[in-house]
């Protein structure tokens, strides 16, 4: 039995009805023909009668029957009227018309809220006896029908609360499909902005390689015009080699010709000029036995003078010291008033230097006077220093000879001792008559530089004057064994090893020239050991065994535990073998940063009066 409200949908192809609800409710086909029409819709009310005509007792066929559609809630619904009802009403009781009433009353509850069975009207059911769809029923049927009424209402709650939750679920669906759809969509353009960024990477790379390309490409022109210019000078090299070949050839002829002339007219002076070289031999051997003569003689006289001055200096050594014995070499006292005249000359033209008006060299004695105090044992420090000293020798503003006597006179006092004697042999082989000046300078700080020993003058000495005599000693000690590759130190290890055979020969065993020894050993020891070998070990014997004994044996020898304890440990320790601490980094430095210019102007410069070094014991 087909029940429920029907939804009729309007097509082009014809009207389908389609319920609310589902299609089948526990097994129960609602519609099983969804796409029925009109005919199909009478054949089945005419079925149904036919079916309720079997419960009831006084059937009653529905004929002629019209369908009318109305709009009710919102949907369509279906109402059902009569045209022509053919009707025995003649033969029915009064007891089977109250009965048709009652059912007619009970049919209108059967309508399901949205099926109607009228004539005309669309909104109400007409219960006139001629419009009954169905024929009188009894009591059973009409409980059945309210049963079934209430069934269909059960059943029609029940769908719509599914109809909610699939209404619910499906708006959940869309939920899901929007979040999915918005995932999409940004997950896309994320591809988008990636896809992006690769496409810029590898425009980029592309650029890049066609750059590279581009690179090679212009460089391989540039080597190419490069080739082809080299072969163009090659040739107009080739072609000028020929052209002057060509015209020496010509100049080669030429002079050829002349000499031939020359040549013959060579020949006749020749045999002149013989006999006037005849005559002038003749008068220059004359001439030369004369000059021979007067020259040995001037020779003797300047020997005779030079014994005479030393003479004198030593005399006048002797009254400065105040009458006390002077222990030297002639020769290195000779060389002491060399240097000191050279300085007291060299102090008399900065006097008169700086007497003229608007003449201030204070400035670049003060520039010079602070490198000189900022000399440190470092690799950087001296290589720096070294070349403000020589730019300030070198700036016009200010004679050589102020910067030299600065120079000398605040070097001699440097504390680190190797650095400052690199300074000194950096500073002198690119003006090396600074040297002599600095010797006097060390000569007048320290007597023992000469070495000079003056007899019975250390008695008022105190600890701050033996420090001097160390650190002086030290300081010439760093400077004789200084060997900076490619410069010519001046004042070399042949000057210190005629230092050490001169003290050795000339001076007493005091504390004093103990504390000059101990000093200049300390820093030229190794160095002398290097170059002379056995023969410095053989000094070195002698100072063991001659010079230490004759200290010990002083009377004053607990005073000199000391330093005959740093001399002996030197001794006997072979420290002369270990490289002083300093020394090699100040080698390296300085060796470093000369360069070839000035390695030459310095060869080209090398003092002119240094033979007279030679000269010692």
């Amino acid at each position: 039995m087909r029940v429920g409200v029907f939804l009729i949908e309007l097509i082009s192809e014809g009207i389908v009805l389609e319920p609310p609800c589902p299609r089948s409710v526990d097994g129960i086909s609602i519609d099983p023909e969804p796409n029925w029409n009109f005919d199909s819709l009478l054949s089945e009310i005419e079925s149904v009668e036919k079916k309720l005509n079997v419960f009831s007792r006084f059937p009653q066929p529905l004929t002629h029957t019209t369908l009318r559609m109305g709009s009710r809630g919102g949907g369509f619904v279906m109402r059902v009227s009569e045209d022509e009802m053919e009707s025995d009403v003649d033969e029915e009781s009064e007891e089977e018309e109250e009965d048709h009433r009652q059912l007619c009353t009970k049919g209108k509850r059967f309508a399901c809220d949205d099926l109607y069975l009228s004539d005309e009207s669309d909104d109400e059911f007409d219960c006139e006896p001629e419009s009954f769809l169905l024929t009188k029923m009894g009591l059973a049927e009409s409980a059945l029908y309210e049963v079934i009424n209430d069934y269909q209402t059960e059943v029609k709650e029940d769908i719509r609360s599914q109809v909610s939750v699939v209404e619910t679920e499906i708006l959940q669906e869309i939920e899901t499909s929007r979040s999915a759809i918005a995932r999409v969509e940004k997950y896309k353009e994320t591809r988008k902005e990636v896809e992006r960024k690769l496409d810029l990477q590898y425009q980029r790379k592309v650029a890049e390689a066609l750059d590279t390309h581009l690179t090679a490409i212009q460089r391989e022109h540039e080597i190419k015009s490069q080739i082809e210019e080299r072969k163009i000078r090659s040739e107009e090299a080739q072609e000028e080699a020929r052209r002057r070949e060509r015209a020496h050839q010509e100049e080669k002829i030429r002079q050829e010709k002349a000499r031939a002339e020359a040549e013959m007219q060579a020949k006749q002076r020749a045999e002149e000029a013989k006999k006037e070289a005849e005559r002038k031999a003749a008068k220059e051997a004359a001439e030369k036995e004369v000059t021979d003569r007067k020259a040995a003689e001037q020779r003797i006289a300047e020997e005779k003078a030079e014994r005479e001055r030393t003479q004198r200096s030593l005399a006048a050594s002797n009254a400065q010291a105040g009458g006390k014995s002077i222990q030297a070499a002639e020769s290195a006292l000779t060389l002491e008033n060399h240097r000191l005249k050279k300085l007291e000359e060299l102090e008399a033209t900065n006097q008169s230097l700086r007497s003229r008006p608007n003449e201030d060299f204070s400035s670049f004695e003060k520039q010079i006077t602070r490198a000189i105090k900022q000399i440190r044992g470092t690799k950087d420090n001296v290589s720096k220093k070294s070349n403000e000293i020589v730019k300030i020798f070198r700036d016009p503003r200010c004679p050589v000879s102020i910067s030299i006597a600065t120079f000398a006179k605040k070097i001699v006092s440097a504390k680190d001792h190797f650095a400052g004697s690199y300074v000194i042999v950096y500073v002198t082989s690119q003006f090396p008559q600074a040297m002599d000046i600095v010797l006097a300078e060390f000569h007048k700080a320290c007597n023992y530089t000469v070495p000079k020993h003056i007899l019975n003058s250390q008695s008022a000495w105190d600890s701050d004057a033996y420090e001097q005599l160390d650190s002086t000693m030290r300081l010439y000690g760093a400077l004789v064994q200084n060997d900076i590759r490619g410069v010519t130190n001046i004042h070399g290890i042949d000057q210190g090893w005629a230092w050490l055979a001169r003290f050795l020969n000339k001076t007493s065993a005091t504390r004093a020239t103990a504390t000059a020894l101990n000093a200049f050993l300390q820093m030229a020891g190794f160095g002398l050991h290097q170059r002379y070998r056995s023969q410095f070990l053989k000094v070195v014997n002698i100072v063991r065994e001659h010079f230490l004994p004759r200290l010990r044996a002083r009377k004053d020898a607990s005073n000199l535990q000391t330093i005959i304890t740093d001399i002996t440990a030197y001794l006997d320790d072979q420290m002369y073998l270990k490289e002083p601490v300093g020394r090699t980094m100040q080698t390296n430095t300085l060796s470093a940063e000369i360069t070839a210019e000035e390695v030459h102007q310095s060869n080209n410069q090398r003092y002119q009066g240094n033979n007279y070094y030679r000269d010692y014991y």
